[in-house]
C-alpha cells in the first residue's frame, strides 16, 4: 500500500491533502467535521489584525459559471477575510489542534503593510501551537483595496520585506501565498525566496466577473442593484495553476523552492498532477464548498490506488517528475509527426471532427466516401493538430498515431523525423543563441 503521508517544511500530516484558507476553514466546527473526514491539514480562514471588525456583505457572495450539465466549473466570491474575532479564532485553533495533534493547522494572516502590525499578531498566532503561517499575499478583492493581499503580493519588494519581518518575528515556517493576478510568477516567488520564505503556496483566486444579469445589468453576485470584481476558482483555473507552478518550479532562482500547489484540485488526478510539477502538497477549496468534505476520501483512494498501480512507494517517489519535460516552445522537437486516426467501430458519425477540420483547421477528414457517410482521416493533410480529438464526444475514438516516417503536411515531401536534440536543431532559431 502506498504511503500518502506528507512531510512538508517538517510539518507533518497522514495525507498531502489540506483545506485552503476559506469559508470551510473559518471555525472549529468546520475544521474538526474536516478532519474527520480525512483531511490531512487546513489552513485556516485568513485572520486579520485586533481592532474594528472586518464586515462582509449580508447578501450573495458567489457567482458561479456552469457546464452544460449543470456542473460547476468556475466559483467566483467576494467574501473577505474571516469576520469573526480574533482572540475567538486563536482560541479555537488552540483547541483544534491540542484535540488533532497529528493533523497540519496552518494561520493565514493578512495584516497592513506595517512592520509593528505583523510583530504583534505573530506570537498570538505561535502561542496556538499552529505548525506554521501563510501570508495572504494574494486575495484580489475588498482587502486589497484596503493596501493588503493582492496589493502586496504585486509588488516583490513589498513581498521580500513582510517575508523578512515574519522570519525575524516567529519560529514557525512561513509560507507566502502568491497572486496570480500579475505579470511573471516567478518574481514575487523570486522575492519571497530573497526574503527567507519556507516556501510559497499558489495559486490565489483570479480577479473576475463572471456574469452580468441582463435583467438588472449589474455584475453577479448583485449586492442592491450593484456588484464588484472577485475571486475566481475551482476547476476552471487549474491550467493557470499548473502553469504558475511549473514556473516556479524549473526557474533556475527558484528551483528547489517548495511549494504548496491551489488552483482547481477535485480530484486524485488533478493533485498527482500537481505533485508530478512539483508541489509537496496540494490545499483543496472549492471542490470542498461543492461536494461536501467527504470528498477527500475519493482523492485518498484515487491517489493510492494510482501510485500501487505504479510501484510508487511515497509521494517524494514522483514528485517533480514532470518539470523536466516542460520546456519553452522554441525547444520543441519539429520534426516529430503524428496524424489522427479514427477508430471506425467507435465512430457514431456525428460529423463534429469534419465540421471543425473543415471549417477551422486543415480539411484533413472526410464527411463522404464513395458516397456514404464516412469520416476518415486523409494523412496528407493532417498536421497533428489534434482539434478532432478535443471535439469528439467519444472517448478513444480518434487518436493521435505517432509516425515513424510520413509526408511532410507543409512541403508534401517524404519526411523521416530527427529525434535529435532540438536545441541544436539547425531549423531551430534559437540554437545558435543556445550554443552561445
Amino acid at each position: 500500500m502506498a504511503d500518502l503521508s506528507s512531510n512538508f517544511l517538517g510539518i507533518k500530516s497522514p495525507n498531502p491533502f489540506w483545506l485552503a484558507s476559506a469559508p470551510p476553514t473559518d471555525k472549529a466546527y468546520n475544521v474538526e467535521r474536516a478532519f474527520k473526514a480525512g483531511w490531512g491539514g487546513v489552513v485556516w480562514k485568513t485572520l486579520g489584525e485586533q481592532g474594528p471588525p472586518v464586515v462582509n456583505v449580508n447578501g450573495p457572495r458567489y457567482g458561479a459559471i456552469h457546464g452544460p450539465d449543470r456542473r460547476l466549473l468556475g466559483l467566483n466570491n467576494i467574501e473577505l477575510i474571516t469576520d469573526r474575532p480574533l482572540e475567538v479564532n486563536l482560541r479555537e485553533m488552540t483547541e483544534v489542534k491540542k484535540k488533532w495533534p497529528d493533523r497540519a493547522l496552518i494561520a493565514s494572516i493578512m495584516v497592513p503593510c506595517e512592520e509593528e502590525a505583523w510583530k504583534a499578531i505573530l506570537p498570538l498566532v505561535e502561542a496556538t501551537g499552529s505548525d506554521g503561517i501563510e501570508l495572504n499575499f494574494g486575495c484580489p478583492h475588498g482587502m486589497s483595496e484596503r493596501g493588503m493581499g493582492a496589493a502586496v503580493g504585486q509588488v516583490p519588494e513589498y513581498i521580500e520585506m513582510v517575508v523578512r519581518w515574519c522570519k525575524q518575528y516567529t519560529r514557525m515556517p512561513v509560507i507566502t501565498k502568491l497572486t496570480p493576478n500579475i505579470t511573471d510568477v516567478r518574481k514575487p516567488a523570486r522575492a519571497a525566496k530573497s526574503g527567507g520564505t519556507d516556501a510559497v503556496s499558489l495559486i490565489n483566486t483570479i480577479n473576475s466577473i463572471v456574469s452580468v444579469d441582463l435583467d438588472t445589468f449589474a455584475p453577479n453576485p448583485s449586492i442592491d442593484g450593484r456588484g464588484s470584481h472577485g475571486g475566481y476558482c475551482g476547476p476552471a483555473v487549474k491550467p493557470i495553476a499548473l502553469n504558475m507552478v511549473a514556473e516556479i518550479a524549473r526557474d533556475a532562482e527558484t528551483r528547489g523552492l517548495p511549494i504548496s500547489g491551489i488552483g482547481g484540485i477535485t480530484t486524485w488526478r488533478d493533485a498527482a498532477e500537481f505533485i508530478a510539477l512539483g508541489c509537496g502538497n496540494v490545499q483543496v477549496c472549492t471542490a470542498a464548498m461543492t461536494y461536501g468534505f467527504k470528498v477527500v476520501q475519493e482523492m485518498i483512494d484515487g491517489l493510492s490506488d494510482w501510485m500501487d498501480s505504479r510501484g510508487f512507494r511515497s509521494i517524494e517517489d514522483f514528485r517533480g517528475m514532470a518539470v523536466p519535460n516542460v520546456t519553452d516552445w522554441q525547444y520543441l522537437n519539429l520534426n516529430y509527426i503524428t496524424k489522427a486516426q479514427i477508430d471506425q467501430d467507435l465512430c457514431i458519425k456525428c460529423g463534429r471532427c469534419h465540421i471543425a477540420c473543415e471549417d477551422t483547421s486543415h480539411q484533413a477528414i472526410t464527411a463522404m466516401v464513395d458516397g456514404a457517410r464516412h469520416f476518415e482521416v486523409i494523412d496528407e493533410e493532417c498536421v497533428g493538430c489534434n482539434l478532432c480529438v478535443n471535439v469528439c464526444p467519444v472517448d478513444n475514438c480518434i487518436t493521435m498515431v505517432p509516425m515513424t516516417e510520413g509526408v511532410d503536411p507543409r512541403t508534401k515531401t517524404p519526411i523521416q523525423p530527427d529525434y535529435a536534440n532540438w536545441t541544436t536543431h539547425p531549423n531551430n532559431p534559437m540554437a545558435k543563441v543556445a550554443a552561445e
